[in-house]
């Protein structure tokens, strides 16, 4: 059973549905090797997709709020929301409601800020070339496994 936040609010909130909001906690349960229903960055750096990706740092990163060392379902499906696929469902968007957190321009912030190491609004040459780097280190390698 999903604690302390109805499945409702989830559902209309992170626009997933029930089934989904129980897989999704299912495997964070599974992640939570402390289980005292939080993540830590220990956590995600276990799962092997995000240990061998180049951003894996800067995205297990994203799940944690300044200053945080822990993260609860509800931020876990918060930064997850961001991946979901775009919906255009621009012609029935009710003006005063909060822009999804997988619209274009929330895609775009969360993106632009995985490459805002130092958080202050711009990616500086040196914070992107670090990103290059990596990319470049990990498809260099990847050529040397073929060969």
């Amino acid at each position: 059973m999903i604690p302390t936040i109805p499945v409702t609010n989830m559902v209309c909130f992170f626009a997933v549905s029930h089934s989904q909001i129980t897989r999704l906690y299912s495997r964070f349960t599974s992640l939570d090797k402390g289980e005292n229903g939080t993540l830590s960055r220990e956590d995600f750096q276990r799962i092997p997709e995000l240990a061998i990706n180049p951003l894996g740092d800067r995205i297990i990163n994203a799940f944690f709020p300044e200053g945080e060392d822990q993260v609860n379902f509800r931020g876990f499906m918060r930064t997850l929301a961001h991946f979901r696929p775009i919906e255009d469902n621009e012609k029935n968007k009710d003006p005063t409601a909060s822009e999804p957190l997988n619209s274009r321009t929330n895609k775009l912030l969360f993106a632009f800020q995985l490459y805002d190491l130092d958080r202050d609004d711009k990616i500086s040459r040196d914070e992107l070339l670090q990103v290059l780097e990596k990319v470049d280190v990990e498809q260099k390698m990847s050529i040397r496994f073929l060969h």
